[in-house]
């Protein structure tokens, strides 16, 4: 009986031993060794989690057609934008004369700006997000919206305050603003001075109904004109349109429905169910000894600190949530479980520092299947702490699963497993580090790389003027005239200031030419009212409204705002139908074991769709769309309108991962 006993604690003690190997198993890697033991454990610990203020994602810039500049803080001069740069407040972008923009600010929330537009980022928590307008044309396409959030646009007649989904179009004139609400959106108008029509003195806030306009002129004295809103110009149908390609992702059915950046991976790659992982991505068009964080820049957002900003147009979600995992020839993304509430990370990489000598290297490598970060950024007591940001699956530490009570000293993690694959770590001089200049180079010396280990904590290299900029050198972008520029605003909170942030890294203040925007008129921020009746207007119709001219000139510049008083409200033309507000939710992958896999497997199903084609451009009635960003083989997104005859979107400069 003894003997039967002992036995079988001896196959159960086996057994779990196998499986913790197993769960923790390299898929091609050459010379690893047997891991040390795990980190010790500390029953009913916490494991550690984010500081609140990094809890809120950035937006990003999710599309870029013509030309669109960008200037951050501590940037020598304006830049050209980059597609899926995160934004931090402070930033501003321009889109020129025939320039389209758009900015992500939620899971389905979207801003965007056109001709010879500046759209700033004033504010962001998780809670509110503060956006300034002082040009052309901008837009507010919330198709969902959190209860309790709050997204303002401050504008120079008023700050137009926003809590509930819907669209909404502001037009900024030299002399007047224009604001609309349309599909169920309602906002509410706060005034600096004295407004002579709308509201008493002191700046009480209005609200606007749905399908309303108002016309907003002088700022001093802003007198207020309100009608019911004209129906939807071609831009706004093809805001519609652009906004309803986005809703629904095919690849959103494998990831959690905060991630942003799914519509890339529907175009540029395909997904797999591998045995060890559950469902992966593999990108297409890369090159046979590419892997991840290798076509790309370090970059430097004051918020989360060095940032990886990659060159591919799919270059979101692989970079700031899941993990990376190679499969025995080729890498995959693996976004892991899915969960109700992912966290964004600036990068998900390990860093690998050499001896101290005089060009030394400053090295990083992807992490592995369910592997931690070492915070480079945040506060004090988060830096150097392993966190298992941008990841809801397993806990995996020296190749063995522990638990999420276990806790994790960093100074016991020493296997990373993709820094033994070929080609997988990469580097620059420290020097050069989060320079545009500085491209990473291959570590391919095998001797070399078992130098390295790995940063335990906040990196030794601090930003310059250059590691704040999406500049590499090229031709300087365009600059918003002066007047546009130093144009103030109405707004419910002052902007957040860069300054003390660029002192601390040591940065120097904003050149003349790229001066910070003055300070807003601070109004009263709105209660919460309940929506009023909507304008007396034909409720919107279900079908497709036949193209017609945007409203606006066709030289650059907004439109001077039109004299609604005393004309009878314009007809509605019928609106597009309301999109779908929700994605249905796909099953969770199945997780499994690492192990070997050399070639991929067949996807169990085509993703990609082709995008609605684009509305016909004023002027040029069924003109081909223009290329834009992102556009993928086979099919293009929707092409913003022109803005008439010899006005076209400026050169495509899309990066491509198999350019």
């Amino acid at each position: 009986m003894i003997d039967a006993m002992s036995m079988t604690r001896r196959i159960s003690s086996g057994l779990l031993a196998f499986l913790m190997l197993l769960g923790g198993a390299t898929a091609g890697q050459t010379g690893s060794s047997a891991p040390p033991p795990p980190p010790s454990a500390a029953p009913g610990a916490p494991a550690p989690a984010a500081p609140d203020a990094q809890q809120a994602t950035p937006p990003r810039v999710s599309y870029i057609h013509g030309d669109v500049s960008f200037l951050r803080p501590g940037a020598a001069d304006w830049a050209p934008a980059a597609l899926n740069m995160p934004l931090a407040p402070g930033d501003i972008l321009y889109a020129g004369p025939a320039g389209n923009v758009e900015i992500q600010i939620g899971p389905r929330a979207f801003a965007r700006a056109a001709y010879g537009a500046q759209l700033g980022l004033d504010n962001q928590e998780p809670d509110f997000t503060q956006l300034r307008a002082t040009s052309g044309y901008a837009a507010l396409d919330l198709r969902e919206m959190v209860p309790g959030q709050t997204v303002e646009l401050a504008t120079p007649g008023a700050a137009f305050t926003v809590d509930r989904a819907g669209y909404y179009h502001a037009e900024v004139g030299p002399d007047a603003t224009v604001f609309r609400t349309h599909r169920g959106g309602m906002a509410t108008i706060t005034l600096a001075g004295n407004p002579a029509t709308v509201t008493p003195s002191g700046g009480a806030a209005t609200p606007v109904a749905t399908n309303q306009q108002l016309v907003i002129t002088g700022t001093d004295t802003p007198r207020v004109e309100a009608t019911a809103a004209p129906g939807l110009s071609a831009w706004d149908q093809w805001n519609y349109q652009r906004s309803d390609y986005l809703a629904h992702p095919a690849s959103a059915r494998y990831l959690s429905a905060g991630v942003y950046g799914t519509e890339g991976l529907d175009q540029h790659g395909t997904w797999h169910t591998a045995q060890s992982y559950g469902s992966v991505w593999v990108p297409a068009g890369v090159a046979p000894d590419w892997s991840p964080y290798t076509t790309g820049r370090w970059i430097w957002d004051p918020r989360f600190g060095w940032t990886w900003l990659d060159d591919a147009p799919w270059g979101w979600a692989p970079y700031h949530y899941g993990r990376w995992v190679y499969m025995g020839s080729y890498w995959a993304w693996a976004p892991g479980p899915v969960i109700v509430r992912p966290v964004y990370a600036p990068a998900l990489v390990v860093f690998l520092g050499g001896p101290v000598v005089v060009g030394r290297p400053l090295c990083w490598a992807p992490l592995g299947w369910g592997e931690p970060v070492i915070p480079w950024w945040g506060g004090p007591r988060f830096v150097g702490v392993a966190w298992w940001g941008g990841w809801g699956g397993p806990r995996v530490v020296n190749n063995v699963v522990v638990t999420r009570t276990t806790t994790v000293n960093v100074t016991n993690i020493t296997v990373y497993r993709n820094v033994n694959v070929t080609n997988a770590v990469v580097g620059v001089p420290a020097d050069r580090f989060g320079q545009g200049t500085a491209r990473p180079v291959r570590i391919t010396d095998r001797n070399e790389v078992r130098r390295l280990t790995p940063v335990r904590g906040a990196l030794d290299v601090r930003p310059v003027a250059a590691s704040v900029t999406v500049g590499t050198g090229g031709p300087a972008a365009a600059r918003p005239p002066d007047a546009v520029r130093t144009r103030p605003v109405v707004a419910t909170r002052a902007p957040h200031d860069a300054t003390p942030g660029l002192r601390a890294q040591g940065l120097p203040a904003p050149a003349p030419a790229a001066a910070s925007q003055p300070q807003p008129r601070i109004v009263p921020a709105p209660a919460r009212v309940a929506a009023p009746p909507a304008a007396p207007i034909p409720a919107p119709g279900r079908a497709t409204p036949a193209p017609g001219p945007a409203r606006g000139p066709a030289g650059p510049g907004p439109a001077a705002p039109p004299n609604v008083t005393g004309r009878a409200p314009a007809p509605a033309r019928p609106t597009v139908p309301p999109p779908a507000m929700g994605v249905p939710a796909g099953p969770a992958p199945t997780v499994a074991a690492p192990g070997p896999q050399t070639t991929p497997p067949a996807p169990a199903a085509p993703v990609a769709r082709r995008p609605p084609p684009a509305p016909p451009a004023p002027g040029v009635q069924n003109a081909p769309a223009p290329p834009v960003r992102g556009e993928a083989k086979g099919g293009r997104q929707p092409a913003p309108p022109d803005r008439g005859p010899g006005e076209r979107g400026g050169p495509d400069r899309t990066p491509r991962a198999d350019r």
